[in-house]
Formats: C-alpha cells, structure tokens, sequence
C-alpha cells in the first residue's frame, strides 16, 4: 500500500535564489517567483505547508509592462478616511518604487491567509543589481529558460 508524502514544517530544506528582471514581462516573471515562494517546483510540495524557497529579484527597475499596461493599469489603495481612495498607474509605480510593483504582483498570485503571507515574506525585491543576500549563496535562476 502507498501513501502520499505529506511534508513536515521541519524536514524542508530551503534554497536561496535570484531572479534578474531585466526585460522580463512583469506576468511571467510573477508567475515563476510565485511558483518557486509556493514550493511548486519540488516534488515535497505540500499544499498546506510552506515548502517554498527564498526569491531574490534583482534590477526591477527594468522589468518590462507589455502593451498599454504601463498608462492604463492602476493600483488603487485607501487611506481609510472618507474619499481616501488613491490610486497609481503602473508605469508611475515602476518609476518611483519598482520594489512595490513586483511585490503587489507576486502577492496577488500567493494563497490569501497566513500561509500566504508566510510564502511572501520569503521575497526580497532589489531595484538595482546589488542585493545584501551574499551570505545565503544564492544561485542564479535563469527566468527564460523556466517560462
């Protein structure tokens, strides 16, 4: 008789990488980093425990908006206050904080919940090319080669 292998929050063993978004589409490059946050990529993959690995993405001031995305997508956020409702294009939140865009991105791809927000604090989003992450010895992920 075979039984499914069901991981267990201390017998995962987590890796470390980093993801170049230069030139990348902002869909496909969220799509892979959610899928590797999530543990999909392993063969322990558990969908009630965090199986994932950690994400470095590097240079996401470039990251690239197909189409018209760039003046017609729009983030809103409310302050909470009567008329507070903001909202930001996309192109004006790659200029001014690319880090938030590829995060907003990535998170709205994440389970809603606690395991969700645990899998998305495993990323870390880098508008240059430099990362503080040396230590970890991240490897580096070829993204055109996943999609």
């Amino acid at each position: 008789m075979r039984t499914t292998y069901m991981a267990k929050p201390g017998e995962i063993d987590r890796k470390w990488y980093v993801i170049d978004a230069t030139d990348v589409a902002l869909g496909r490059l969220s799509t892979v980093v959610a899928s590797i946050l999530r543990g999909k990529n392993k063969p322990t993959f558990t969908p009630n425990v965090d199986t994932g690995d950690n994400v470095i993405v590097i240079n996401a001031e470039k990251v690239a908006l197909t189409g018209k995305k760039a003046t017609d997508k729009i983030y809103y956020h409310h302050s909470n206050h009567p008329g507070g409702l903001k909202e930001r294009k996309a192109g004006d939140l790659r200029e001014k904080n690319p880090q938030r865009l590829i995060e907003l991105s990535v998170h709205g791809m994440l389970p809603k919940g606690t395991l969700g927000r645990q899998q998305g604090l495993k990323l870390h989003v880098y508008a240059g090319s430099e990362h503080n992450h040396a230590a970890q010895m991240p490897e580096m992920l070829d993204i055109n080669k996943l999609i």
